[in-house]
């Protein structure tokens, strides 16, 4: 039996690897793959594996794209952390995914649901790999209506309409309004992340950036990218090269 694991984390796909190599009784050839780059490269030059244990983001790029620029049908189970929107759109799709973390349970699980997978894929049938990435990046997620946020002794809700960008200063949250008004949300960015849909672009660990608020974008450093806004903000935010074409792509979307 032949699988593709694509992680970018070594950790985990170490894991991965090892939880897998116990659980199939029978001789199993791995490869690792950590890269949209390297996973493109791989299935251009070698035969289509039994099955594929694939991450979602990876640090150049979401792994949709190499199964979209290479043709892959071949079942894959995707190891995940995203909510329960994307988790349908795999099960639309006839694809199986176990959460981050996952067990020997969860993974047991999902390898037992191979021989129905291997049937979906064996026909004509091929996964919607590119609507799965344009849910995933350009569709616009459900959204909260307002922020609620700390200003003197009272809690006011703000409209996320109004918020140019969120961002971490003294590990201390941050909102700043497209009026340059500045309050203290009661959630973190991480929380936050997941409120404000996809008009919202996590640039890094410390700023969360509405893609309204941004007027260009200038090449930076090592193929970084550094955001010009059309509020007054202190810090110079930049887009790591591993996130850059993610990011251009989420901009596109606009």
């Amino acid at each position: 039996m032949n699988i593709v694991i694509i992680e970018d984390e070594v950790v985990v796909a170490e894991d991965l690897e090892l939880n897998i190599r116990k659980l199939i009784d029978e001789p199993v050839d791995i490869v690792q793959l950590k890269s949209v780059k390297e996973g493109i490269a791989w299935f251009k030059k070698n035969d289509a594996p039994d099955l594929v244990f694939s991450d979602i983001q990876l640090g150049d790029g979401l792994s949709f794209e190499i199964f979209i620029a290479e043709s892959v049908a071949v079942p894959v189970i995707f190891c995940t952390a995203y909510d329960e929107y994307a988790l349908d759109a795999f099960k639309a799709n006839g694809i199986d995914y176990i959460l981050k973390p996952f067990t020997q349970q969860t993974l047991n699980s999902a390898l037992q649901k191979y021989k129905q997978l291997k049937k979906i894929f064996s026909t004509d049938q091929n996964p919607q790999f590119d609507a799965l990435m344009q849910m995933l990046t350009g569709k616009d997620t459900q959204r909260a209506a307002s922020v609620l946020v700390y200003h003197q002794d009272k809690i006011i809700p703000v409209k996320m309409e109004d918020i140019a960008l969120f961002y971490l200063e003294n590990e201390v949250t941050h909102l700043l309004t497209f009026s340059g008004k500045c309050y203290f949300p009661n959630k973190n960015l991480d929380e936050l992340e997941k409120l404000s849909g996809s008009y919202f672009f996590r640039t890094n660990r410390q700023s969360l950036i509405c893609r309204k608020a941004i007027t260009d974008v200038s090449s930076f450093f090592s193929r970084k990218l550094s955001l010009n806004l059309n509020v007054p903000f202190g810090e110079k935010i930049i887009v790591s090269k591993g996130k850059a074409s993610q990011f251009l792509n989420w901009l596109t979307k606009g």
